[in-house]
């Protein structure tokens, strides 16, 4: 289900940014009015404007990032030429395909125009539309994290030594005052700005590496997975074909003529399909190296079903995906391998051979089904 942008602010993600936003605003507001006053002099007026800049900019580009949404593929959408659909994998949910760099959301509900990812903080999805706005949110949000994490240590400092100051100081120290209230809360606030550095810091690194190579998170994967695929069958590497140097992968993201997210500029001998004909070769070998399963004992699709199988839940897979419940005889088609859990779709064939169509997909412990190779030894458990 697609929300409206007022909506989406109606998450724990967002409610929690503009909650941390607040607070490290407060904070530094408080401590500068005893540490720096702004009304002293032209300089602490510059100091206090440099950080209230960092918090708006913060703050603006967050807004922008979630009511302006990543841009999704229209309802339907096919190909200008109707020989260019067999290049494209198609969207059940959509009932379209999919735009070539675009990928199904299943928490969005619709086909993403470039997909990044799906972001809980702002939630919704990073794409086409609103990567420009993310990646310039984290630069604010990173900057005035360090610039508060810095100034509220020395406030902080100065506040537990506020004593000492007074018996031996030379009384040009400012004299920072605390209550328990705010002492905590301004521990809070640092160690909150000191996690956005470091974490956002790191989304942020990645996100502009993204934006130089003109990758998003996705294609990363995709580029890691074409590269072993390629050495293991004796191909010639793949040639990325939307990295048009780093200027111009700049301005795709950046600049507000940044196209229509279907139609994108190319490198010098590459085709608008390269990208999606490699997604095709891949999932074609997935399906080879697939194995089929068939369920012996009964999964009520349960996060931590430590009733009906207690090691797998003690060993779950890192991931929202979806668990898939089942059925004793369900067909099964498993991709993904970890050693108490799979994933894979039910299929719906009978026998659950290679015809069988394609059912809902999603992880299932792996106690609780056989190989099919077996049906007898499946049927006697």
């Amino acid at each position: 289900m697609v929300l409206s942008p007022f909506r989406r602010l109606l998450h724990w993600g967002p409610i929690s940014v503009l909650g941390i936003i607040k607070l490290i605003t407060w904070a530094m507001v408080h401590m500068l009015g005893m540490w720096w006053p702004p009304q002293t002099s032209f300089y602490a007026s510059l100091h206090a404007a440099m950080f209230l800049s960092f918090a708006a900019g913060t703050l603006y580009y967050f807004l922008q990032s979630l009511l302006e949404g990543p841009g999704f593929v229209p309802l339907g959408w096919q190909p200008d030429k109707e020989e260019d659909a067999q290049y494209l994998q198609f969207c059940t949910v959509c009932k379209g395909y999919k735009a070539p760099r675009s990928h199904h959301c299943r928490k969005c509900g619709l086909c993403v125009l470039k997909m990044d990812h799906h972001c809980p903080w702002i939630n919704c999805c990073v794409g086409h539309a609103n990567h420009g706005y993310f990646t310039t949110f984290l630069m604010f949000a990173v900057l005035g994290c360090f610039h508060a994490s810095v100034v509220l240590s020395i406030c902080m400092y100065h506040a537990i030594n506020r004593i000492w100051y007074i018996h031996h100081g030379s009384g040009d120290e400012p004299m920072i005052y605390v209550t328990l209230t705010t002492l905590l809360l301004t521990l809070l606030s640092i160690g909150m700005a000191v996690g956005v550095v470091l974490a956002v810091g790191t989304l942020l690194y990645l996100q502009i590496r993204g934006i130089l190579r003109n990758q998003t998170t996705i294609e990363d994967w995709i580029m890691e997975k074409a590269a072993g695929r390629r050495e293991e069958q004796g191909l010639p590497p793949f040639v990325f074909p939307y990295d048009v140097g780093w200027k111009r992968n700049i301005a795709s993201v950046l600049s507000r003529s940044r196209g229509d997210g279907i139609r994108w500029p190319l490198k010098d001998g590459c085709g608008q399909y390269d990208l999606t004909r490699e997604q095709q070769a891949q999932k074609a070998d997935k399906r080879v190296r697939a194995r089929l399963y068939v369920c012996r004992a009964a999964y009520s699709g349960r996060w931590c079903p430590l009733a009906q199988h207690p090691r797998a839940a003690l060993a779950p897979p890192c991931t929202d995906e979806p668990r898939l419940p089942l059925a004793p005889g369900d067909a099964l088609r498993a991709t993904r391998h970890r050693r108490h859990w799979l994933f894979g779709e039910r299929l719906a064939g009978a026998g659950g051979g290679e015809g069988g169509a394609r059912g809902p997909r999603g992880w299932f412990p792996r106690n609780c089904v056989l190989p099919e190779r077996d049906p007898a030894k499946a049927k006697s458990n």
